[in-house]
């Protein structure tokens, strides 16, 4: 084992922390402070810069997570999705390529009109009576964070993006619109239809394009039941499978993501994303189904739509 593969082991080791910290909702001062740590030593933790198996117990019990899971060692679990989110910034801040089944497509091909109703969504999507302290709010606030942090990265950085898109997912996105529930006043249920309309119409504009390093697949047959993404770093991949979606019915509450660079899981993700992606409707073909399908399930863009 070369000393970079040491260096970036403990690095990975950091950013875990970071990321189950977040998912915790604890501040750096407070995690610091249950540890009998200054807040300097936990930023070089964050930061890497650890090494007694002592410190890394202390922490993994704090965080409630196995200390396999913050080496890790075999899967990484994550059981929150302000960390799952936190953990693909991470991957994605030293990736080359991003390979993914989306649902209903990749956040970080979506428009900005989209961040805009995103808050909107997922704080409908609490159930009414379930959050008296604010504290599910508080942390739809902080996913937020995460996300435009995330896509921020990638229009800097445009690393290679292969977003593999159910054709399924994308009909109940057009019918529902960017819902949270579907008990929403009409008024509001047809506004949200109009969003979808018009997310799909950047998706189609991008099909049409061609930016260079993003490629588009549109999957009509059946497709895994969760998401998964593949991190091609300059020295190994990684994959993350997730039950956390965005979008028409999100679901950011209730969920265990897996993280791993198991070789096995690698080659099974690496085959499916093949036969998916040599499978998939693309160019033309693609932009002539998404237009067909635009017209035949979206809601009419004109002025008493909105």
């Amino acid at each position: 084992m070369t000393q970079d593969d040491d260096t970036i082991r403990f690095s990975d080791i950091g950013a875990r922390l970071r990321a189950y910290r977040l998912g915790k909702g604890l501040t750096p001062e407070a995690l610091a402070e249950k540890l009998g740590i200054s807040r300097a030593a936990l930023y070089r933790a964050e930061k890497g810069e650890i090494r007694k198996i002592e410190m890394l117990t202390s922490i993994a019990d704090e965080l409630g997570v196995s200390l396999p899971s913050l080496l890790g060692v075999g899967v990484e679990y994550v059981s929150t999705s302000i960390g799952f989110f936190e953990r693909m910034r991470q991957l994605e801040d030293e990736c080359q390529q991003i390979i993914g089944l989306f649902s209903p497509m990749s956040y970080l091909l979506t428009s900005d009109g989209y961040d805009e109703i995103l808050k909107e969504v997922l704080l409908e999507s609490i159930p009414e009576g379930t959050d008296p302290a604010g504290e599910a709010a508080e942390a739809v606030e902080r996913l937020l964070e995460i996300l435009h942090a995330r896509k921020d990265a990638f229009r800097l950085r445009r690393p290679l993006i292969v977003s593999l898109i159910s054709s399924a997912d994308l009909e109940r996105f057009l019918l529902h619109g960017l819902i949270g529930r579907h008990d929403l006043p009409p008024e509001t249920a047809e506004r949200r239809r109009l969003m979808a309309r018009r997310e799909a119409e950047y998706l189609l504009a991008m099909l049409r394009d061609q930016p260079i390093g993003i490629q588009i697949g549109i999957v009509r047959g059946p497709v895994p039941a969760t998401s998964f993404q593949i991190f091609r770093q300059p020295n190994r991949s990684v994959l993350a499978i997730s039950p956390f979606r965005l979008g028409e019915q999100p679901n950011v509450r209730l969920g265990v993501a897996l993280i791993t660079s198991a070789a096995e899981a690698m080659t099974l993700h690496e085959s499916i994303a093949e036969r998916l992606w040599g499978d998939a409707l693309k160019g033309a073909e693609a932009i002539a189904y998404l237009e067909a399908m635009i017209d035949k399930y979206a809601i009419a863009d004109t002025p008493a739509a909105g």
